[in-house]
């Protein structure tokens, strides 16, 4: 009981996250006498895990393309399309942003790369400062329910389960979460908005012709997928060279000794998510063999009686690990503890995933700790609370998505019975 109340204080005090949860598990093998090295073993499983090649290859990719011109030319697209719209700025931030977050997996990454274009450009067009502030900084966590969304991969990894699905999974979700806060920031701005600009087809061909190499990219990935003709892994391979050669050697806008820098980056957050997914393996199976699951259900079921209640205690419980804990970790941690519990209940595989990872994404606009506020509040100069209270109408707009994704399974599934 002292060493599990040390490991919450560590914790709490900033201790990394993987030497925490492989105390714990050396903690539960001992005292279960449980020779140590079965711990190495776990670890060293994470090896034969399916479609685990997918996260460093679309991880590298990803951060490519935030290191290139990449971000000014979908900019610049989106806004040709979409632009000449009322309030059609905030729709191309939201657009914009959902597809870089989608290829990146880091919301972070978004807000850096894309608001130092976007948030200017809104505040130029006469979008009121709080609702740029709380655009830009909410639109960084949208795309992750869109393929190849780096969570995504990470919870079919994890929950054993088709990504191929996963990704359909998620398309009308993040869809409504999209039409939903469009709507919002159509409406906010009906009054505030600058005379509109003429449509241009010749601005649309130039726009296109100047993403022309990073426009063949959806089409590639998402239509190799979803036609069956690649696997996951495959799609990733394929991604990680197409934007290697495109923006080293054919656009040279990263050069070949800048390269080095760039894995690094991109490698320092697959190792994080690596060591933490091998030392949860461990973890969570001495909790499976310790029963931990069962006894969570039995808890459970003293309170909750129905599918609905236990997906709106989830949700509770979501938001508040959301806020103190980074979706990968949370995935490693929780998914294998509450998929059993979930199955007890009648809630679909991959609508649970949708639900987990939805409920996940508000974690990063939760106060006190949610990341991409205090990414904004470095990256726009601006008091942690201005950005609490400028993101507080989209927090509740996602909200509400969330419980009508969470309620309306369908949503989830319907393109799974195509």
């Amino acid at each position: 009981m002292i060493f599990s109340i040390a490991l919450i204080i560590l914790a709490i005090f900033g201790a990394p996250l993987f030497t925490v949860i492989a105390a714990s598990a050396m903690l539960g093998y001992q005292k279960e006498g449980i020779d140590l090295m079965a711990i190495a073993i776990e670890v060293l499983g994470i090896a034969s895990m399916p479609m685990l090649s997918a996260i460093p290859l679309f991880t590298f990719a990803g951060y490519l393309l935030s290191h290139s011109n990449a971000p000014h030319r979908l900019v610049r697209m989106t806004n040709a399309l979409l632009g000449w719209m009322p309030g059609g700025l905030a729709l191309v931030a939201l657009a914009a942003c959902a597809f870089f977050t989608a290829f990146t997996g880091a919301s972070g990454v978004t807000i850096i790369a894309l608001g130092a274009i976007l948030y200017p450009a809104l505040k130029q067009d006469g979008y009121p400062d709080n609702f740029n502030l709380g655009l830009v900084t909410t639109s960084g966590s949208l795309g992750l329910l869109f393929a190849p969304s780096l969570p995504l991969i990470l919870y079919g990894v994890v929950a054993e389960i088709s990504i191929d699905d996963l990704f359909k999974a998620g398309v009308l979700p993040g869809m409504l979460m999209l039409v939903l806060l469009s709507g919002y920031s159509l409406w906010i701005n009906r009054h505030n908005r600058k005379p509109l600009a003429s449509f241009s087809w010749k601005e649309v061909g130039g726009a296109f012709w100047e993403a022309k190499w990073e426009l063949p990219l959806p089409i590639v990935v998402l239509g190799g997928i979803y036609s069956g003709f690649f696997a996951v892994s495959e799609a990733a391979a394929v991604t990680a060279l197409y934007v290697l050669v495109v923006e080293v050697f054919i656009l040279r806008e990263i050069k070949l000794r800048e390269l080095p820098a760039v894995m690094r980056e991109s490698m320092l957050l697959v190792g994080g998510i690596l060591i933490i997914l091998g030392v949860s393996l461990a973890s969570t199976n001495y909790m499976i063999d310790a029963g931990v699951p069962q006894q969570i259900l039995a808890y459970i079921t003293e309170f909750v009686s129905s599918p609905a209640s236990f997906l709106f205690l989830l949700f509770i419980f979501l938001l508040i690990l959301g806020a103190i804990l980074d979706i990968f970790s949370a995935i490693v941690l929780v998914v294998p503890l509450i998929l059993p519990i979930a199955a007890q209940y009648g809630i679909n595989d991959f609508h649970l995933g949708i639900v987990f990872l939805a409920a996940m994404q508000l974690g990063y606009l939760t106060p006190p700790v949610g990341l991409n506020l205090f990414i904004a509040s470095y990256r726009f100069d601006r008091s942690i609370m201005n950005v609490y209270s400028a993101t507080f109408p989209f927090l509740m707009i996602l909200m509400l998505s969330v419980l009508m994704i969470m309620y309306w399974p369908g949503l989830s599934l319907w393109l799974l019975s195509e």
